[in-house]
């Protein structure tokens, strides 16, 4: 697990300094043995209650988007007004569910093998990751 001089180098490598809430952010982020999926309100919310004080949302706005422009988070875009991030920076797919808009790593076994017939002329693909969007099953619920 990390130590508080990795969370340092991380935040100095983003150009952020170190403060004593921006250490906490790191904490909550890269502090883990499981992938971490979090839209910025909810992490703001989450490290308000550890640290029993308010957190700029501002703070935790800018830092994720430092950390995600340096790449150590992936952003996911569900739509034009929602995103969510991502602590496995690795190309992967996800299931969304609707229910709880709680983002799941999908495996990659789950999806076979992906055929883009045309491509943007002058481009190359970088990657392809799947979204896909689950939601209850109302019929069989009667």
């Amino acid at each position: 697990m990390p130590k508080n001089s990795e969370f340092i180098d991380k935040l100095r490598s983003s150009g952020l300094r170190p403060t004593k809430q921006r250490l906490k952010i790191c904490e909550v982020l890269f502090k883990r043995d499981k992938t971490f999926h979090f839209t910025i309100s909810d992490l703001a919310k989450n490290i308000s209650e550890q640290l029993n004080q308010k957190i700029s949302l501002a703070t935790v706005y800018n830092t994720v988007h430092a950390f995600k422009n340096k790449g150590h988070l992936k952003e996911i875009s569900i739509n034009s007004s929602q995103s969510y991030f991502d602590t496995n920076i690795t190309h992967h797919h996800h299931f969304l569910d609707e229910d709880t808009n709680e983002l799941i790593d999908c495996d990659n076994d789950v999806i076979e093998k992906i055929n883009v017939k045309n491509n943007l002329t002058g481009k190359k693909i970088k990657s392809v990751e799947v979204l896909i969007k689950v939601a209850s099953d109302n019929q069989n619920q009667k």
